[in-house]
């Protein structure tokens, strides 16, 4: 008897292993406009590709260890980033099967909506549990990228509004502005050294109270500048303070948040210059706030894009929300 309750022990955890083992696996699925030429099996290959990755991340989420990077399809840099992320905090993948379309590019192929589910160990992550991230691949099917990505409605905005930025170069911006952020959740120092320009303004505002001549208080912004180097040692410093960093962006526009063109716009005095209106939302373990951030890029080298400007103003002051045209633009700078 005794021998019978054990085999059906062993055989019940067996089971329970090889369910939640199926439960870690993920497909991918991946679908493509009309014409897209399937050369050499590439959407196969990138789909067995990320389902690996992705099967991986589960895994070792649900062991609680580290990556096993060792014979993924990972470029070198796309190794590093995932794993910069992994030890900053964990996550998985909750689907089974993972369904994205395909963005063709001219150096390889993106999607933009691998959903992601966080796994802080304890903490509560700053904006949900859910992130979406963005994969890219070369034309072998190797994933050269992975980076949280902005809101779908901030991408699907952009492709819809030529007439401020031709799509190619907004898929570009989009790129730097999706590593632009996942380097302050990574704590990716190095990227940030990099991406500012040696003259890169900061400015940032901050409201305080003050009393008014007839009586009362008021609240205004006043602003202060800094130095790169003054910038990314306080921003060390906030690195060092918190366990985790989440950083958000999401649209302005020209109509609001609800969506508009005026996200990004180029200069008619230098073709290679973008300014970038983002609202964002930063939470950390011991600090949050909501604003709105400009970034000046500079595309004159297109494999390695600066930003010569960074501004935050605060959403609300006073209770009012700020009004659009107090934020900052491109107009705001003489290029």
């Amino acid at each position: 008897m005794k021998k019978f309750f054990l085999k059906g022990l062993f055989l019940f955890m067996a089971l329970c292993s090889m369910t939640t083992m199926q439960a870690e696996e993920v497909t991918v699925t991946i679908t493509t406009d009309q014409g897209f030429e399937n050369t050499g099996g590439i959407i196969e290959t990138m789909q067995r590709n990320l389902g690996k990755v992705l099967s991986e991340i589960n895994t070792a989420n649900s062991e609680n260890r580290a990556l096993n990077v060792g014979g993924l399809a990972l470029d070198h840099f796309a190794k590093g980033t995932l794993v910069q992320l992994w030890n900053n905090i964990h996550f998985y993948c909750d689907d089974s099967e993972v369904v994205d379309r395909c963005w063709p590019l001219k150096n390889g192929y993106m999607l933009r909506q691998i959903p992601l589910i966080m796994n802080p160990q304890g903490e509560q992550f700053g904006s949900g549990t859910y992130q979406e991230c963005v994969v890219e691949f070369n034309k072998q099917g190797v994933i050269t990228d992975l980076r949280f990505v902005f809101d779908t409605q901030l991408s699907e905005s952009m492709e819809k509004c030529g007439a401020v930025v031709e799509l190619e170069r907004k898929m570009q911006i989009l790129k730097y502005c999706d590593r632009f952020r996942t380097a302050y959740c990574t704590k990716d120092m190095a990227f940030l050294k990099q991406v500012f320009s040696d003259d890169a303004l900061i400015i940032t505002g901050n409201v305080i109270t003050v009393k008014k001549p007839e009586g009362g208080m008021s609240q205004k912004v006043t602003y202060t500048q800094q130095t790169k180097e003054q910038y990314l040692k306080n921003l060390q410093n906030a690195f060092n303070r918190n366990k985790y960093i989440d950083v958000k962006f999401s649209e302005i526009g020209d109509n609001g948040e609800e969506g508009g063109c005026g996200t990004v716009t180029r200069s008619v005095n230098n073709k290679n210059m973008y300014g970038v209106r983002l609202r964002q939302e930063w939470k950390s373990s011991n600090y949050s706030d909501t604003g709105y951030v400009f970034l000046l890029w500079d595309f004159t080298n297109e494999d390695a894009p600066q930003i010569h400007v960074r501004t935050w103003q605060p959403e609300y002051v006073g209770g009012k929300k700020m009004d659009q045209d107090e934020i900052f633009s491109l107009t705001d700078f003489d290029l």
